[in-house]
């Protein structure tokens, strides 16, 4: 059974998908960026202020259904610029205990709306 999971303390899709779907064990977050769900504006700032609102966005999400980051098993960061890591990799573990789950990090060409990071989520209900 599939269950969508949607919060008006997140940003609203912009495009043909949903915050998240809750899928037999599984919370598959949609990749976040830096999107101020007050304004629905880009947070422009600096690389850790946008991971920050990436994170806040995730947590949002999280929250949404009953899970915290410590249900999180997998993530997948996008970055525009590989030079942005180690600054994004420092506010990125600031939201685990040491508990990390996998990941991978990528450089991409391009993400939505000029942004810098973009981060998604697979988490596991039955921790």
């Amino acid at each position: 059974m599939k269950q969508i999971i949607q919060t008006e303390k997140a940003p609203k899709p912009i495009g043909p998908y949903n915050q998240a779907v809750k899928a037999g064990d599984f919370l598959f977050i949609s990749g976040q960026v830096a999107i101020d769900p007050a304004t629905n504006e880009v947070i422009n700032g600096n690389i850790k202020e946008e991971t920050h609102r990436v994170m806040k966005n995730i947590e949002t999400i999280l929250h949404e259904a009953y899970l915290t980051f410590q249900h999180a098993v997998k993530t997948t960061i996008f970055l525009s610029d590989m030079n942005l890591f180690a600054e994004v990799n420092e506010v990125y573990g600031s939201y685990f205990n040491g508990d990390f789950p996998a990941r991978e990090t990528v450089a991409v060409k391009g993400l939505p709306k000029g942004v810098n990071v973009e981060i998604s989520i697979t988490a596991c209900l039955t921790l």
